[in-house]
C-alpha cells in the first residue's frame, strides 16, 4: 500500500507492514538504543581520554567496519545453507551484548578497547544479513521498501533515543563512562529477549541445499544488475567520512563542551527517522538507485558546508539534517534495491555480499581520512572527499542509470 492523496493514518500504514517485520523493527530499536549509547560518547572518549590522534581514531573506526564485513558473509551463507536465520542473528545479537561488559573491563587500555570493537562488529556482522534476509522473506516485493523503511525508521528511533540516554546517565553519575557501558548492556539484553519471543523465522519452499560459499558468492556475482550495484556503493562507500569523523568535527568547530557532544547524533536520527518510510515509499515509486544516489547528493552538501566559513547553529542543523537524509535515503533502500536481483536460496548470502563490500570500503576510507587529517588537517581532509564523492557520483550516474 502506498501512501498517496487520500492519506491513511499510522495505524494502517502500520497494519500494511507485516507483523515480523514490526517485531523486527522493536529488536533493532531496543539494540540501537544500547549501541548508540556507546557509540555517542566513544569518539569524544577516544579523543580525550586516550588522546588519541585522528588516524589511530581512524584505524579503530575501520577495524570496526572490516570485522563486520569478514564477519558477515559467513554468517549470511550459514544462515542460507541451514535455513536457521532467526538462530545466526540472535547469536549475533548475543555476542554484541557481551561486549558492552567487555568495554567495562577494557579501561584505557587501546589494544582492549581494540578486542571489544572487534567483538561487537562481529555480532553485527553476524545479525546484519540475517535480519535484512526475513525482512524480505517477511514482505511482497511490491512494498520492499516501505517494509525497510518502516524498519529502518524504528531503528533510527533508538539510534534517537541511545544517546539521549547516554546522556542521562553522564549526567545522573558525574561523567561516569562505565555507567553508560553497563546500561548499555542491560538495554541490549532485553532486545534478544525480544528476538527470542517474538520473530519468527520465515519458512521457505526450497528443497535443495544451497551450494557452498564460493559456489554461491560466484552464482551473485554472475548478476550484471547486482554487480553494478557493488560496484557503485563500493566506489561511493570509498570517499564516505565516518560519523566519528563527522560529530568530531561539528564539536571541533562549534566549541562544543564534551558533555553535549552525545547529544549530536540525535539530529541526524530525528531527520531519518522523519524521512525513512516516505523515501522508502519514493524508492519503490520513482526508482531506488535514483534516490540512492540522491542520498549521497545530499552528504556532499553537508562535507562541503563542514569545510567551508559557515559557523554557529546554521551549520550545526544543515550538517545534522543533510546527514540524516543521506541515511534516510540510502540505507533500507539499498538493500530494497538488491533484494528482487537475488534468488532466494541466495538471498541472505547476497545482502551479505554488499554489505561486505560497503562494510571494507568504509573500512579504507576512514583509515584515509584519519591520515589526512593527522599529515594536514581536517578541511583538506574533507575536500579531497568532497572532490572524490563528486567525481564517483558522477560515474554512478553512468554506470548504474
Amino acid at each position: 500500500m502506498y501512501i498517496t492523496a487520500n492519506r491513511p493514518p499510522g495505524r494502517a500504514l502500520l497494519r500494511s507492514v507485516p507483523a515480523n517485520v514490526l517485531a523486527l523493527g522493536m529488536v533493532s530499536m531496543v539494540t540501537d538504543i544500547s549501541a548508540e549509547m556507546v557509540t555517542a560518547v566513544l569518539p569524544l572518549y577516544l579523543v580525550l581520554a586516550l588522546g588519541l590522534n585522528p588516524l589511530q581514531v581512524g584505524v579503530l573506526d575501520g577495524l570496526h567496519f572490516g570485522v563486520t564485513a569478514l564477519v558477515r558473509l559467513a554468517g549470511a551463507h550459514a544462515s542460507d545453507r541451514w535455513r536457521h536465520r532467526k538462530l545466526v542473528a540472535a547469536s549475533g545479537y548475543g555476542i554484541s551484548a557481551l561486549a558492552k561488559l567487555g568495554l567495562l573491563l577494557a579501561g584505557t587500555s587501546v589494544g582492549a578497547l581494540g578486542a571489544v570493537i572487534t567483538a561487537d562488529r562481529a555480532g553485527k556482522g553476524l545479525r546484519t544479513a540475517p535480519r535484512d534476509a526475513m525482512i524480505s522473506l517477511s514482505t511482497p516485493p511490491d512494498r520492499l521498501g516501505q517494509a525497510f523503511g518502516v524498519h529502518r525508521a524504528m531503528d533510527t528511533l533508538g539510534a534517537f533515543l541511545g544517546p539521549l540516554a547516554a546522556f542521562g546517565v553522564l549526567a545522573a553519575t558525574g561523567g561516569s563512562y562505565d555507567a553508560v557501558f553497563m546500561t548499555s548492556f542491560c538495554v541490549a539484553a532485553l532486545g534478544l529477549v525480544l528476538l527470542a519471543l517474538y520473530v519468527r523465522d520465515p519458512r521457505t519452499t526450497l528443497a535443495a541445499e544451497p551450494p557452498r560459499i564460493g559456489t554461491a558468492v560466484r552464482a551473485i556475482a554472475g548478476d550484471p544488475a547486482f554487480r553494478r550495484i557493488c560496484a557503485v556503493t563500493v566506489l561511493l562507500s570509498l570517499v564516505t567520512v565516518s560519523d566519528f569523523f563527522v560529530y568530531l568535527l561539528l564539536q571541533k568547530q562549534l566549541a562544543m563542551t564534551p558533555g553535549l557532544f552525545p547529544l549530536l547524533p540525535l539530529g541526524t536520527a530525528a531527520v531519518y527517522l522523519l524521512l525513512a518510510v516516505p523515501l522508502g515509499r519514493l524508492a519503490d515509486r520513482r526508482g531506488r538507485v535514483g534516490v540512492f544516489l540522491g542520498g549521497h547528493v545530499a552528504l556532499l552538501a553537508a562535507y562541503l558546508l563542514l569545510a567551508g566559513a559557515a559557523t554557529g547553529i546554521v551549520l550545526l542543523i544543515a550538517v545534522l539534517v543533510l546527514h540524516g537524509t543521506f541515511y534516510a535515503a540510502t540505507d533500507g533502500v539499498l538493500m530494497s534495491a538488491a533484494g528482487p536481483l537475488l534468488p532466494e536460496a541466495l538471498l541472505t548470502s547476497g545482502m551479505a555480499v554488499l554489505q561486505t563490500a560497503q562494510a571494507l570500503a568504509r573500512m579504507g576510507s576512514s583509515v584515509a581520512f584519519g591520515a589526512l587529517w593527522t599529515a594536514w588537517d581536517a578541511r583538506t581532509g574533507l575536500l579531497v572527499m568532497a572532490g572524490g564523492l563528486a567525481l564517483s557520483l558522477l560515474a554512478a550516474r553512468k554506470v548504474i542509470l
